[in-house]
């Protein structure tokens, strides 16, 4: 029998193994949460699958998204990746993903550690919605958005935050009836 899914997943077998195994879950390694929301600052306008067609290459060419070495990269690693076919090329989301490297290790160097923080809205815990409806944004993340931009993160409005914190388990949004929502 064919599990019940959230309907977005849709029948494409990467967005069916993304929610399936990843989507939802509580992340809590810092990396892997800047990864994410990094991710998602460049799906901003267009549909989440396009990003997980080219996540493999937006690895290799964001050197497996170690923080450390993005926030090293310079004007030629830019023109290097505004000639990458493999990612999305937009300058704007480039310059947003390195900038956002080094805060990132701008706030590891004040001992403030990212997971930390992206927790720290809802005490540690995963918020879990209602199951029927599926707003763009919330108060929340509204509130964490503001948080971002106060330290100089790029490409992190509501919108952008609310998937996020869909992606990574910070908020719960798994469809009543799919069986990913427990």
């Amino acid at each position: 029998m064919k599990p019940v899914r959230c309907a977005w997943a849709g029948d494409d077998p990467l967005m069916i193994a993304y929610h399936d195994e990843e989507w939802g879950v509580p992340e809590r390694d810092s990396r892997a949460l800047w990864e994410m929301l990094t991710l998602e600052s460049f799906q901003a306008g267009l549909a989440w699958i396009t990003v997980l067609r080219k996540r493999s290459a937006f690895r290799v060419a964001f050197s497996e998204f170690d923080p450390a070495k993005v926030a090293r990269f310079g004007e030629r690693d830019v023109g290097r990746l505004l000639a990458n076919p493999g990612i999305i090329r937009s300058r704007a989301k480039i310059e947003a993903a390195i900038s956002g490297a080094r805060i990132f290790c701008d706030m590891a160097e004040r001992d403030e550690d990212f997971s930390t923080f992206s927790w720290s809205f809802t005490d540690g815990k995963a918020r879990v919605g209602d199951g029927r409806h599926f707003p763009a944004s919330s108060a929340l993340s509204e509130r964490v958005s503001k948080e971002l931009k106060k330290r100089g993160f790029k490409f992190v409005g509501p919108t952008i935050v609310y998937a996020w914190m869909q992606a990574v388990g910070i908020v719960n949004d798994h469809a009543i009836g799919c069986f990913r929502r427990k």
